[in-house]
């Protein structure tokens, strides 16, 4: 069986790569004056800017949709997948890993577990609905 996957979508790989790299390291620096909550929404943010001008320059560039309708719609999509980043980090880090005697770098741990799960739901709704 021959796996394929496209080149669109291993570029939305590397650009979502990126701007979870930026989205996980701003919530650390966030997390020096608030919480541990409010910074997966703030990191989020960053990773969201980074996202949209690495996917509408290099992953979505052949779109007719106006700036504004993408930027409108990937913002919408980006509703749906922060509030699943979010939900998966809260029940990682305070309930699943401290289950599991799992005790250091719990944060890290639940964020970035977090911040992969929206990965295939966003693809599909950038490809089909934002650019």
């Amino acid at each position: 069986m021959k796996l394929s996957v496209s080149k669109q979508f291993l570029a939305f790989l590397v650009s979502g790569g990126l701007a979870a790299l930026a989205n996980f390291g701003s919530r650390i620096v966030f997390n020096r004056w608030f919480s541990f909550s409010t910074s997966i929404i703030f990191g989020y943010l960053v990773g969201m800017l980074t996202a949209f001008v690495l996917m509408k320059q290099f992953v979505f560039s052949g779109s007719r949709k106006s700036l504004k309708h993408s930027i409108f719609v990937f913002t919408l999509v980006n509703l749906a997948a922060v509030a699943q980043t979010w939900a998966v980090s809260m029940v990682l880090a305070y309930y699943v890993l401290p289950w599991l005697g799992i005790h250091h770098f719990v944060r890290e741990i639940a964020h970035a577990c977090g911040i992969a799960v929206p990965v295939f739901t966003s693809y599909i709704g950038h490809k089909r609905w934002t650019f």
